[in-house]
């Protein structure tokens, strides 16, 4: 289970990060951990539900990690019951990895496709985080030859958007990497802050990285748009059914060091990683799908997988 293991610390040390990059991840260690089972029919679907349900635990938001397990697993099942030989079953197990991590790639692709139309020549947008999704819009309005300006947030406390700053400017995107608390400051020159999303609830509020909501606020006094970017398996199916998307706390030692949490006890330190932005701050949602208004969310899980999936949560 070694490679289980790993992948889960990986996550949950953020060594693998992104919503999109995390579900990918654990599908590639569910593929090579079952592949290299050698036990009978019912152990390997006992074993590889037990490693899907400890992957999902190494990070509770981000809905697209539960979402990529269960798709792999709840297929696994249904074919494999039909399924006598070992090495037979282990292709159905291949088949839906391979064809998920496919499904993913293809998903980034469309979604900077058609975000990219939302963005014109001279726009300035203002992104946050390390969001793939997010950066796949910016790419490919870029590739269009359309003349942008990047401003990314240094995103506190982790600083992923250094990450995102420098993969843009060495692409050769115009990019201004300011801190968290400047976005005020610059949205007045924002025509659209194009963002990703950790997960998305059933009336289209967006959980994604910290700081969020804030720019939401931000933009939605200064009339600029607001775009989510994320695919479609990031929807949380549970809150179809009143469940809440719980928000990990993360350790404090990303907010400050041990040296200055032993000098100050008396300080308690709060580092939640994501924070919710309501429906009404977002304009539109692209997906792989298309374009949706928040309130289209529910209309598009149900096209795409149906309301069955919904019940069965």
């Amino acid at each position: 289970m070694q490679v289980i293991e790993v992948t889960f610390e990986d996550i949950r040390r953020m060594r693998v990060r992104g919503a999109g990059r995390i579900a990918r991840a654990a599908v590639r260690a569910l593929e090579e951990y079952g592949l290299g089972l050698d036990v009978g029919k019912e152990e390997f679907f006992k074993k590889m539900k037990e490693a899907g349900e400890y992957l999902k635990n190494a990070r509770p938001t981000a809905v697209s990690l539960p979402n990529a397990v269960n798709y792999v697993l709840v297929n696994l099942e249904r074919e494999g019951q039909n399924v006598s030989q070992m090495s037979v079953l282990k292709e159905v197990l291949k088949k839906y990895c391979e064809g998920f991590l496919k499904r993913s790639e293809l998903a980034m692709e469309k979604i900077g496709s058609i975000g990219s139309k939302r963005i014109q020549s001279g726009d300035v947008i203002l992104t946050h985080c390390n969001s793939e999704a997010a950066m796949s819009v910016i790419l490919a309005a870029h590739m269009q030859k359309k003349d942008i300006k990047v401003f990314c947030t240094e995103t506190r406390p982790r600083r992923q958007g250094l990450l995102t700053s420098s993969r843009l400017a060495k692409l050769g995107v115009d990019v201004t990497l300011i801190v968290d608390s400047a976005a005020r400051y610059f949205m007045n020159k924002v025509d659209s802050v194009v963002i990703g999303a950790d997960a998305i609830s059933v009336n289209g509020a967006v959980v994604n990285k910290i700081g969020t909501s804030m720019l939401a606020l931000a933009a939605k006094e200064a009339r600029s748009r607001f775009m989510v970017a994320a695919e479609s398996y990031k929807i949380s199916p549970k809150t179809f059914v009143g469940e809440l998307i719980p928000i990990e706390e993360r350790p404090k030692e990303e907010v400050v060091s041990k040296e200055w949490a032993s000098r100050n006890p008396a300080v308690k330190v709060a580092n939640p990683a994501f924070d919710i932005t309501p429906p009404e701050y977002v304009d539109l949602i692209v997906t792989e799908y298309g374009v949706f208004p928040p309130q289209g969310i529910l209309v598009l899980f149900k096209e795409v997988y149906g309301l069955s999936e919904i019940l069965n949560q």
